[in-house]
């Protein structure tokens, strides 16, 4: 694949069509480096309010349906199959960056459970269940599609009062 650049105002520009897969690459490797990391060396300190340590999760969310991660990592494979069809079908891009971080997350921890048949989480705190950069994704995009899915309600509450 060779990558397109647009030449504007002295500044090399990726094209958009190329941007949300190389988006969805690279965020997936940084994940899985993560993880290759702390499952090397296994660390185990505690930085402020934060612990980083190795943990293994065979489940999903907060730990619920423990010892399915091969159910897990096929129902992943599915939906990141519908998100990349909403991704394709959306003309905004804002959209399509907000589904690809989630898109992005889920492949991360499907690769987990469909090769090691648990996910590597390492980041911890008192109050919260250890979690990994791909959840922070997950969570990310889910909070972003919130605010999006407000923002459209809201546009459609004012075109319909104009009219």
């Amino acid at each position: 694949m060779i990558i397109k650049f647009k030449k504007i105002n002295n500044y090399l520009i990726l094209k958009k069509k190329y941007f949300i897969p190389i988006l969805i690459i690279l965020l997936t490797l940084f994940d899985q480096l993560t993880k290759f990391i702390i499952l090397n060396s296994q660390p185990n300190f505690k930085m402020l309010i934060f612990n980083i340590s190795l943990v293994k999760n065979t489940g999903a969310a907060f730990g619920i349906l423990k010892n399915n991660s091969l159910m897990l990592g096929i129902f992943s494979l599915i939906v990141s199959f519908v998100m990349i069809y909403y991704i394709i079908k959306s003309k905004e891009f804002s959209l399509q960056i907000i589904i690809s971080l989630l898109l992005a997350g889920t492949f991360g921890n499907m690769i987990d459970r469909l090769f090691r048949n648990y996910v590597i989480d390492f980041i911890g705190t008192s109050f919260w269940p250890s979690f990994n950069f791909a959840d922070s994704l997950i969570t990310i995009s889910g909070i972003l599609i919130m605010i999006y899915l407000i923002k459209e309600e809201i546009e459609k509450i004012k075109k319909s009062i104009k009219h």
